[in-house]
C-alpha cells in the first residue's frame, strides 16, 4: 500500500509491477467500491504496470466533505491525477463512476495521457429511481438490488456476491449514495468530440446497469474510440471474466 498527499488529504493506492515496459495504467473503481475490484488486472503487470486507486472516502483513503455532483467528481479526479502523476501512469482505466472520473480528467485536466479504457460506464450515467430511493432509505435493499443477476454480476457464485456486498457495506451508505448521485448528475454527451486520446469502451454483454449501447455510443462519438463486449459478464466484467477483460485491455494498450 502506498499513499500520495494532495489537497490536504491522503489518497491510497496499490502498485502492480513485475517489470513490464508498457504504459502504466491507473485503475479507478466504481460506486461503493475500492481498489480491490482490480485485483485480477495485476496479472498484466509483467507487460503493463498498474496502480489501483482508492477514491476519497473509500478503502484506505481520506474522505472529502463535498456534495454529490460535480464537486465530488472533481475531488475524485484530483485523487486520480495525484496518483497518476506520482506513478507516471499514462493510461486511465475506469469502471462506472471511475469511467466518469476518467472522462472528467481527459476533458478538464492537463494530464498527459496515451489512452482511456472506459469499462462498464457511459457518457451519461442516470441511476434508476428505485435504486436512488433505496440508497436514501434502505441501504441493505440497495445492496441487494445491485447484486441481482445482470447488474453487477451476470450470475456470480454466492461467494462473489457476498464479498462484493460486504465491501459495499464497509464503504457505507453515505459515500455509496454520494457516488451514485454523482453518477446520476454526470452527462458529457455533448463533449465526447473533445477527447483527444484513443479510448476503448469495454462492457459485459449482460450489463444491465450500463448496457452495451452506452459503449457503442462512446466509441462512435469519441474521435479515436472503439468498443468491445465481454461475453457472459455484467457490470464488473474485470472480476467476472478477468481473462477476457485482460485480453481486451492488453490488445488496446499494445496498440498505443
Amino acid at each position: 500500500m502506498e499513499r500520495v498527499t494532495h489537497d490536504g488529504r491522503e489518497t491510497a493506492y496499490r502498485r502492480f509491477d513485475r517489470g513490464g515496459d508498457g504504459p502504466t495504467v491507473c485503475f479507478v473503481h466504481g460506486s461503493g467500491g475500492t481498489k480491490d475490484v482490480w485485483k485480477s488486472q495485476a496479472r498484466l503487470a509483467d507487460r503493463f504496470p498498474g496502480v489501483a486507486v482508492d477514491l476519497s472516502g473509500h478503502g484506505a483513503s481520506d474522505d472529502v466533505a463535498t456534495p454529490a455532483g460535480p464537486e465530488t467528481l472533481d475531488a475524485y479526479a484530483d485523487d486520480v491525477v495525484a496518483v497518476a502523476e506520482a506513478t507516471d501512469a499514462a493510461a486511465l482505466c475506469g469502471n462506472s463512476l471511475g469511467g466518469a472520473v476518467a472522462l472528467r480528467i481527459a476533458l478538464e485536466h492537463d494530464l498527459a495521457l496515451d489512452g482511456l479504457i472506459l469499462a462498464g460506464t457511459g457518457a451519461k450515467l442516470a441511476v434508476a429511481e428505485p435504486l436512488r430511493d433505496a440508497l436514501a432509505t434502505d441501504f441493505d435493499r440497495a445492496v441487494s438490488l445491485l447484486h441481482e443477476p445482470d447488474r453487477l454480476f451476470r450470475d456470480a457464485p454466492a461467494e462473489y456476491v457476498e464479498l462484493s456486498a460486504a465491501a459495499m457495506r464497509a464503504c457505507g451508505r453515505a459515500v455509496t449514495e454520494r457516488d451514485f448521485l454523482t453518477c446520476h448528475r454526470f452527462d458529457v454527451r455533448d463533449r465526447l468530440g473533445e477527447v483527444q486520446v484513443p479510448a476503448l469502451a469495454v462492457v459485459g454483454a449482460r450489463d444491465g446497469l450500463t448496457p452495451p449501447a452506452y459503449h457503442e455510443y462512446l466509441a462512435t462519438e469519441i474521435p479515436a474510440g472503439e468498443w468491445t463486449e465481454i461475453p457472459d459478464a455484467a457490470h464488473l466484467a474485470m472480476l467476472e471474466r478477468p481473462a477476457a477483460f485482460n485480453e481486451a485491455l492488453a490488445a488496446f494498450l499494445g496498440r498505443l
